[in-house]
């Protein structure tokens, strides 16, 4: 084989990276003035926050007054979409097959616009955020995709969501019987 079969098999290599499950790399949903509301990073591309936030300010000034879906940017394949003032962004190697990448962008977007009852805005969202937060762990886990049907992923949201016994109902019901005790202990 000598040295020139395995230069050329290196190449190859490069060329045809292994598959891996590790594909999503971030995923982030930020405002219409580029601030953060929802991210989460994957892996060590961009390891301390002042980097992250610094490549959202980035993407964010070249994609949102752009009509693509798509760009590549340092190194990182980022599909997007956004709708009224939120822009959602999934993100990927440079090597990272797209209709993956959209898939995510995709079951995301649509597990909002559910939970949010179509109402894809910032401040639905902001209501929503513990909810949000929990469909992005359903979708990606540690960069590795579990779920792409948004409807599975609404589904179980709406399961982790009732395992949380304080419901505003009962917040309100708490907060009721206290005045009532407040009351009582200042009438006797």
């Amino acid at each position: 084989m000598g040295k020139h079969g395995h230069v050329a098999e290196s190449n190859m290599d490069a060329a045809f990276p292994e598959p891996s499950l590790y594909t999503i790399k971030a995923i982030a949903i930020l405002d219409n003035d580029g601030e953060r509301i929802v991210a989460k990073y994957f892996d060590e591309t961009f390891p301390t926050a002042k980097e992250q936030r610094a490549f959202e300010k980035n993407l964010f000034n070249k994609t949102h007054r752009a009509n693509a879906e798509i760009i590549m940017l340092e190194g990182i394949t980022c599909v997007y979409r956004s709708n009224v003032d939120l822009f959602f962004y999934v993100m990927g190697s440079s090597n990272e097959n797209e209709l993956i990448l959209a898939s995510v962008l995709n079951c995301l977007y649509d597990s909002v616009s559910q939970m949010l009852r179509k109402n894809v805005e910032k401040r639905a969202l902001m209501d929503n955020l513990d909810g949000v937060f929990l469909a992005v762990d359903e979708i990606v886990d540690g960069g590795i995709i579990l779920e792409a049907d948004p409807n599975a992923v609404v589904q179980r949201v709406a399961l982790r969501t009732e395992d949380v016994p304080l419901t505003e109902q009962t917040v309100a019901q708490v907060l009721q019987s206290a005045k009532e005790q407040i009351k009582w202990s200042l009438l006797k």
